[in-house]
């Protein structure tokens, strides 16, 4: 099972190393900004270079948005980022599942998902990945992916699961891999994090594996159901991070 970490952009293969990492998730871009990826130098080495590389996609992305001003921007800098990371031979692009309007019916949320999808080169997979909650949230609840992949199950897509975000959404960790398999046939990616917050907090906040509130059975039991590349999204820098791909490798052994 490939283990690794969320890390600094500019030297992706140097900070693999720091943390005995397989994989690396960056960002190809500023997560805070609308601007293209650039192009990078180093592409064909990160291609040659073994290590797995997934991308972040910005966090200004909202393609379930009301407002084009949002939403029209949301899928340009989503094809922009997809350009970029199959440039430097990324395995998908993580998003984030994104928000509605306030008045608007969940079905709307499915129907632009599928017109933001259809409007880029899918050159890449994209991993949609659940959210912390929220009462127009696309992915309020994991029950969401059923009807969003209804409408879209047939393009080059994928789950990403953070256990932080399910956690704190309140959904059961027994059996949340099995229900999203269920709709969606396989989780693509796992963001392992532990949560400073109790269950059902709606809040999104990291902490590392072992030091937070989710229980460490429930913890590895969805690394381990899940089945998937796993990326740790914690704090405290490298070493930290080391830590607790250490502490992955050792439970799922």
């Amino acid at each position: 099972m490939l283990v690794g970490a969320h890390v600094p952009p500019d030297s992706p293969i140097e900070e693999a190393a720091a943390r005995g990492a397989d994989i690396v998730q960056v960002f190809l871009s500023n997560p805070q900004s609308w601007k293209k990826p650039l192009a990078r130098p180093d592409a064909d080495v990160l291609k040659a270079s073994g290590i797995g590389i997934y991308a972040h996609a910005p966090y200004l992305i909202n393609v379930g948005s009301p407002n084009n001003r949002v939403r029209i921007p949301s899928r340009k800098i989503l094809g922009d980022t997809i350009a970029a990371a199959h440039a430097v031979g990324a395995r998908g692009v993580v998003v984030h599942g994104g928000h509605i309007g306030d008045e608007e019916t969940p079905d709307v949320g499915w129907e632009r998902w599928r017109k933001a999808l259809e409007s880029v080169d899918l050159s890449v997979p994209v991993l949609i990945e659940n959210t912390a909650g929220g009462g127009n949230a696309v992915l309020r609840d994991i029950g969401g992916y059923g009807p969003l992949w209804e409408a879209i199950g047939d393009l080059n897509v994928g789950v990403c699961i953070d256990t932080c975000h399910a956690w704190a959404a309140g959904e059961d960790l027994e059996t949340v891999v099995e229900r999203l398999r269920a709709v969606t046939g396989r989780i693509g990616l796992v963001h392992a994090n532990d949560s400073r917050d109790p269950f059902d907090s709606r809040r999104d906040r990291h902490a590392n594996l072992g030091h937070g509130e989710i229980p460490e059975d429930l913890l590895v039991h969805v690394l381990r159901q899940a089945d998937a590349p796993i990326i740790v999204e914690t704090p405290g820098g490298a070493e930290a991070q080391a830590e607790d791909i250490a502490w992955i490798r050792a439970r799922l052994a």
